[in-house]
């Protein structure tokens, strides 16, 4: 029997089809039941969160497995297998066990490190325990699974990072600050309400919001989500359930809102953030860049023309070396098109030029007391002058521009969804404060440090190798005991026919001959036994069982015996609890 898992996960689909798929308590235990009921499974277990699905079982052939469990799934989820499978992951063997490992220590979560997974993976082990379909291999793989990542969170700083998603979120809203405090009397609003946003809503009365509002397309889940949350115990929010259609009145007077549904476009425009921001202020609500540039002072424009409000200044620049003519100081304005006219000046000066230019700001008609004459005798002055001085010299700089101060926000939003359910333009709304899936990624890159993630995946391998060693050398384990067996078989026979020939052998005699020929056959099988455990253990090791079988020619049926005899111990052992 071999080690398959078949699933889908934030990683491989997008939470509109996470969603769909999501899969009841009900429908959890059935997909349990039938599962270990099709062919080639014979132990199943289901690993259920907010962000993934999981189908974990022991089975014979690898091809009806994955075709079995891709079925089972796709029927149980209500989702059809010809859109499921493209979103569907399947790990076998060793790639198996190095996922539920590594989805133990959080390495495969959203939130790098986060540890409530373990009590997921804890939950999944009990479900398979209470229906039996847990044997050997399921109740070994998952219980390690559980000692792995508890290891990975005490040796390692992997759980700096160690909060579910949507805590993660709420504190990147509440900017650092105690999350309690800052939920304290809000109004939330809830939209959507499946697995994520509900536990985006258990996490917020938990936190001590004073309402939630529940905002679903199906209106039973809705009202089942708030009534939940009304009769939980140790919160004492008030919640109640409204239509989809009510999202834009409800957002009006929520403090803070979560979405996570499955629709494939915009839940919340960047539009209708601002209406509801604006309903609630009195004031228009503009992007954050728009508002900042109302505290900057216009420049003054540059360019050819007359010499007002130029911060180009030609009286200021000494001229030593060069007489200018009398047209020159006569002139009223100047003309310089090349580029020491704009030496030293920055862009924003250039910018305001150009429209100042594009605003009719330079004069443009023709100058009749111009002469050509008066024309070269300018350009001649002023090219000395830029020759003699370097450039042009400004009359002064743009003055520095303190940055303008965000306003406080005044709605918080939390989008939990893939694709996006709120417009990303909301980030620039003034007054509003919006932490997505992307954002929620930048703010967890570094959350933990490089080197723990490392030391995190150095565990896995290690634990890993270590399980498939142990499983392996656990597979022998029934066909050497089965050996051990006939040999004792062989002695007492042996002792048997002795006691024919020698019907008067004392007892004395009989156990000391009794126990010469046991340690015989002890000392002969040890050193085959113990190595061959060894060389089991090791990859590739699986066909010493085999070997072993045709050397001493087994009956197959023997180590089947001694197989179904150590399961039936451990049942017992797990049905009597810990003493």
């Amino acid at each position: 029997m071999s080690l398959l898992v078949v699933g889908l996960s934030h990683r491989s689909a997008p939470v509109s089809v996470l969603e769909r798929a999501s899969l009841s308590t009900d429908a959890q235990l059935k997909l349990l039941q039938d599962t270990v009921a099709a062919e080639p499974a014979a132990e199943a277990a289901v690993l259920a969160t907010c962000n993934r699905i999981e189908l974990y079982a022991d089975v014979d052939k690898f091809h009806a497995g994955v075709a079995e469990l891709s079925t089972l799934l796709a029927q149980h989820s209500g989702v059809g297998l010809d859109e499921l499978t493209p979103y569907l992951y399947v790990h076998y063997e060793d790639r198996a066990v190095h996922h539920l490992f590594s989805v133990a220590c959080g390495l495969d979560s959203m939130v790098v490190g986060e540890g409530q997974v373990l009590g997921q993976i804890k939950d999944a082990l009990a479900r398979a325990q209470e229906l039996h379909t847990a044997g050997r291999l399921l109740n070994d793989l998952f219980q390690q699974a559980l000692r792995v990542g508890k290891r990975a969170h005490s040796e390692t700083g992997i759980d700096r990072a160690g909060q579910s998603l949507v805590t993660f979120g709420l504190e990147q809203l509440a900017a650092g600050g105690d999350v309690a405090e800052w939920a304290r009397g809000k109004k939330a609003l809830v939209i959507g309400a499946g697995s994520m946003s509900s536990l985006a809503a258990a996490t917020l009365a938990r936190a001590g919001v004073a309402e939630i509002v529940v905002a679903n397309r199906t209106a039973d889940r809705a009202e089942r989500l708030a009534q939940i949350l009304t009769e939980a115990d140790g919160t004492h929010v008030s919640a109640r359930a409204v239509p989809m259609e009510s999202v834009p009145a409800e957002l009006t007077r929520a403090d803070v809102a979560v979405s996570c549904t499955g629709a494939t476009g915009l839940v919340l425009t960047a539009e209708s953030v601002a209406t509801a921001v604006e309903d609630r202020t009195g004031a228009p609500v503009a992007f954050a860049e728009e508002a900042a540039r109302t505290d900057i002072r216009p420049l003054p424009p540059t360019s050819v023309g007359t010499d007002e409000n130029c911060p180009l200044d030609l009286a200021a620049v000494e001229q030593p070396a060069v007489q200018q003519s009398a047209a020159v100081q006569q002139q009223s304005g100047f003309s310089v098109l090349g580029e020491a006219a704009v030496a030293g000046m920055d862009a924003a000066t250039l910018e305001q030029h150009a429209a100042w230019v594009d605003n009719a700001g330079v004069d443009r008609r023709p100058t009749a007391r111009r002469s050509p004459e008066t024309d070269a005798e300018l350009i001649t002055a002023l090219a000395a002058l830029a020759a003699t001085v370097g450039r042009i010299p400004e009359r002064r700089r743009p003055e520095p521009v303190a940055p303008p101060v965000r306003p406080e926000p005044v709605l918080f939003l939390l989008d939990l969804a893939m694709p996006r359910d709120v417009d990303a333009a909301a980030h620039r709304l003034a007054g509003v404060r919006l932490v997505d899936i992307e954002s929620l990624a930048e703010a967890s890159a570094d959350a933990p440090m490089a080197a723990d993630v490392d030391l995190v995946r150095r565990i896995v391998a290690d634990e890993v190798a270590a399980f498939g060693a142990a499983q392996r050398a656990a597979h022998i384990t029934p066909t050497v005991v089965a050996l051990r067996t006939m040999a004792a078989d062989v002695v007492a026979t042996e002792i048997a026919r002795l006691d024919g020939r020698l019907p008067g052998l004392d007892d004395k005699h009989r156990a000391e001959i009794t126990q010469t020929v046991k340690r015989v056959v002890d000392k002969l099988l040890h050193a085959p036994t113990v190595r061959v455990k060894q060389l089991a253990a090791e990859p590739g090791g699986a066909g010493y069982a085999d070997a072993l079988r045709t050397l001493f020619d087994l009956d197959p049926e023997a180590v089947a015996a001694v197989s179904r005899a150590e399961e039936s111990t451990e049942k017992n052992a797990e049905n009597r609890g810990p003493a």
